[in-house]
């Protein structure tokens, strides 16, 4: 039997016949040979089920479920059950890994033990060209993940790619694998590895290509819109950063303040309302009263969601934290 240990794929996949073919090459192009994948059909209607049986009759690594139930979540929780790796990382069927990515990845937990998740730089991919925006999320993300401090901005975006992580069995098991239903399933998984103080390793190496396209599920799914992604945040935030002896405050009164704000009336907690903008200071909303910023000197160690935007505003804000000697993660978070 071999001593190398075995790296489980899980790779649900729906509809992306059109993409299926390269991104199977890819995994078999590995330079780290002992994988499966464990690959879960979501009721696909075009030709992906037949491309990856095909895959699967050359390499016996390769093997294919139904999906019982419907949607990804319960795709990767078939998947999971049907793995038997000592190592678990995702693949989404659409997208490209560079030859070493498995070794690199699974080299790192090698060396770093349980506890850990390594990770990996990701680059977008489009025929039609990638946007600014996207450009941009791929920059902040590479670059946490060179330091390994991709905690240190989890309320912003999601900061560990789906596609791109690697961890151990037990440490997945340990943080509740799949089995939460709450949607972005990856934002979720990536607070509670957060939550449970699994270590990102540092990585310089780009691993991973992400495909991108006008009908991604990320771009069209309704689980995927920023309600859902602003629930995953402040339940998380409550869970794990909040301090209930502490003030907590709310800066800023745009749609996501208000959301944020909305979701701790109906949650019964408590907080302070404060922005920059004198036509709205001095109105309430939900019955709460805005107050200028500096109103936040006035209380005693308050802990701030801050929901602005505006990037060169979020500037200003991080130096008058700075000024006020509060520590990012500690007394102010940035929700956006």
């Amino acid at each position: 039997m071999s001593k190398t240990p075995l790296i489980s794929i899980l790779t649900p996949f729906k509809n992306t016949a059109e993409f299926l073919t390269a991104c199977l090459a890819s995994v078999q192009a590995q330079t780290y040979e002992h994988w499966e994948l464990i690959a879960v059909n979501d009721h696909s209607t075009d030709e992906s089920l037949q491309i990856i049986q095909d895959f699967a009759k050359q390499d016996a690594r390769i093997k294919v479920f139904q999906n019982t139930g419907a949607g990804i979540i319960k795709a990767l929780r078939l998947a999971f059950l049907k793995s038997k790796g000592k190592y678990i990382t995702r693949m989404d069927s659409d997208d490209i890994m560079k030859p070493g990515k498995l070794a690199v990845l699974s080299s790192h937990l090698e060396t770093f033990g349980k506890g850990h998740v390594a990770v990996g730089l990701v680059q977008y991919f489009s025929e039609k060209g990638i946007s600014n925006g996207y450009k941009r999320y791929e920059d902040w993300l590479n670059k946490l993940t060179i330091k390994g401090e991709n905690y240190s901005e989890i309320y912003k975006e999601c900061v560990i790619p789906s596609p791109c992580f690697m961890v151990h069995r037990e440490d997945l098991i340990a943080v509740g694998g799949f089995q939460p239903n709450d949607y972005p399933e990856d934002y979720d998984l990536t607070f509670r590895f957060y939550k449970y103080g699994l270590k990102c390793i540092p990585n310089d190496k780009l691993l991973h290509l992400w495909r991108d396209y006008e009908y991604r599920t990320s771009r069209t799914h309704v689980h995927y819109a920023q309600n859902y992604f602003l629930h995953i945040k402040v339940k998380y935030f409550l869970e794990i950063d909040y301090d209930a002896l502490r003030p907590l405050v709310i800066w800023g009164a745009g749609s996501k303040g208000k959301t944020v704000a909305k979701m701790l009336v109906e949650k019964n907690i408590p907080f302070y309302w404060i922005c920059d903008n004198p036509k709205k200071i001095g109105s309430a909303i939900y019955e709460q009263t805005l107050y200028d910023f500096k109103f936040l000197e006035t209380l005693d160690k308050p802990q701030s969601i801050i929901t602005v935007a505006n990037e060169h505003a979020q500037m200003e804000i991080r130096d008058y934290m700075t000024k006020i000697s509060a520590e990012s993660m500690i007394d102010y978070f940035f929700f956006c």
